[in-house]
């Protein structure tokens, strides 16, 4: 299941290991497999002080034995190098201490083998449970491995996992937007223009992030614009992978422009509009909420970015037809109304009037 594969496996854990050499040898034996091979690390990414590169901190490393008691981040991919393209899968759990974030920053991803797909996240440091614990993005992999009837595409669990897992603010995201990017097709016209509040009968349309986005690299050049290619994926039914090309953008943005910028709100209102696309509706309110919410924060209530969105929310709130998601999104979005004065009473009485009717309404089962 694991590795989309009817054959045979054999299965290696390594928990509490503290010799580098020790998980170094039990690597290189997998590596010579000649079938599909995956690869789970999850863990705290940490620097030597002398040579100050990434190690995987193994139990029992402290910021004086890096050296000594962790793994070295090249010895993943030197190991995996030789492999066949298209046969191998690394999948990454880890949070960075506060000696490697920086290091990440700079590189703007992890390095790894050419050879490898590679799925995860890296979370920064300081969020509660940092390290401790296996993250709610490998509980949400393997939820959706065993709720799929059939084993889904290693894209399209990241992107699932992604967006059902409570990720930190800035948490590094692989593949980054770089490395998932590809050629967008031609053409001058931007599939997201800026609008003004649309009527609630009418779906939304995302607003123009209102910055270039950079690509993290020392060139400091500009990369092409994604957001077409996204598009073309999102009209062509491909939700799942628009989803996770938007998502490590606004990862990306966020780690660069910071949460509250004006880059990062134009890419939560993207991830809006594609769940909207997707039928995803219930994740469609939540993402146009918090998007009209922020805006708030640093714009007036009548400016036509904070209406676009709260209209948003609102015309994705009336397509959920099942009482419990309408519920769940209606007290933060009638708030979200409330402290816009200028918009349309009539549909805040109408959300409210709604909301009264889901709650005597009978609950799915």
């Amino acid at each position: 299941m694991l590795l989309n594969s009817g054959l045979s496996c054999d299965t290696t854990y390594l928990d509490g290991a503290r010799d580098p050499n020790l998980v170094l040898t039990r690597l290189r034996t997998a590596a010579a497999t000649r079938g599909p091979l995956l690869v789970y690390l999850s863990g705290r990414l940490t620097v030597d002080r002398r040579g100050h590169q990434l190690h995987l901190a193994l139990a029992g490393t402290t910021p004086g034995s890096v050296r000594y008691t962790a793994l070295p981040w090249e010895w993943l991919g030197t190991e995996l190098r030789g492999r066949p393209a298209g046969l191998t899968t690394v999948l990454l759990d880890l949070v960075a201490d506060k000696a490697a974030w920086p290091l990440l920053q700079e590189y703007g991803s992890l390095p790894s083998s050419p050879s490898a797909e590679v799925y995860g996240v890296v979370s920064p440091p300081g969020f509660a449970g940092s390290g401790n614990a296996v993250s709610s993005y490998t509980r949400s992999w393997i939820d959706q491995l065993s709720g799929s009837p059939g084993r889904p595409a290693n894209l399209q669990l990241h992107a699932l996992a992604v967006g059902a897992a409570a990720l930190p603010p800035g948490t590094l995201v692989l593949p980054t937007a770089r490395e998932l990017a590809a050629p967008a097709p031609r053409g001058p016209a931007d599939p997201y223009p800026g609008r003004t509040a649309p009527a609630v009968s009418e779906p939304p349309v995302t607003t123009r992030p209102q910055a270039a986005v950079r690509q993290p690299a020392a060139t400091d050049e500009p990369v092409r614009d994604p957001r077409p290619q996204i598009h073309a994926l999102a009209t062509s039914g491909r939700h799942d992978e628009a989803a996770a090309l938007a998502q490590a953008w606004e990862q990306y943005v966020l780690q660069r422009a910071g949460y509250g910028s004006p880059e990062a709100i134009g890419w939560l209102e993207i991830r809006a509009d594609l769940a909207r696309m997707a039928g995803a509706f219930g994740l469609a309110t939540q993402l146009w909420t918090n998007a009209g919410r922020i805006r708030l924060t640093g714009q007036s209530p009548d400016a036509p970015e904070v209406h676009a969105a709260a209209a948003g929310a609102l015309y994705c709130w009336t397509q959920l037809s099942d009482p419990a998601p309408a519920i769940d999104t209606a007290e933060d979005l009638i708030s979200l109304l409330h402290a816009l004065p200028s918009f349309d009473s009539r549909n805040i009485e109408l959300a409210q009037q709604r909301l009264e009717y889901l709650h005597r309404a009978p609950r799915s089962l």
